[in-house]
């Protein structure tokens, strides 16, 4: 049995975004033009009511009243997928890691590359901080959603583009 998928759109600082959700928790957060946006987050059903805490929620994290989200969530990916993005919640607001530290807590410090596609895959953006991950000499590198994006959600939350963990 194919669940119906839920979204919502909001308008935001970096602009657009669209929520999927299976009913019961966050399954997508995608910007326009986000690189790996799932194809299932392009139908459904429109519900902002099932998605009003995720809205409420992003709407306080861009007001600067929020730093840590507290929703269901259930992200569509692989065992090693899933392992990164758990990894990417324990990154705390406001600090950066690079991508051999995120390997290195995985437990697989020889991944690194492997991480990165994992982080690029990420389908809960911002939520699930994958912005918070740099290049090891503090530069910035690819993001799904654009790197004018992951700029402003870094200063956003106080940073600047160097590792601080």
């Amino acid at each position: 049995m194919q669940t119906t998928v839920l979204f919502s759109t909001m308008t935001s600082p970096i602009g657009e975004l669209t929520l999927t959700s299976d009913g019961d928790a966050l399954t997508g957060l995608y910007m326009q033009r986000h690189k790996h946006r799932a194809e299932d987050s392009r139908g459904g059903r429109r519900d902002d009511g099932a998605l009003k805490k995720v809205r409420t929620q992003l709407s306080a994290y861009f007001a600067g009243e929020l730093r840590e989200f507290a929703l269901p969530l259930a992200a569509q990916g692989t065992d090693f997928q899933q392992k990164v993005w758990r990894a990417l919640c324990d990154i705390p607001y406001g600090k950066t890691i690079s991508y051999g530290e995120l390997a290195r807590r995985i437990g697989q410090p020889s991944a690194v590359r492997a991480v990165g596609l994992a982080n690029g895959k990420n389908p809960i953006s911002i939520i699930v901080p994958c912005h918070r991950v740099i290049g090891a000499d503090g530069s910035l590198t690819g993001y799904g959603g654009g790197l004018e994006r992951k700029r402003w959600l870094l200063a956003h939350e106080g940073g600047a583009y160097r590792l601080s963990l």
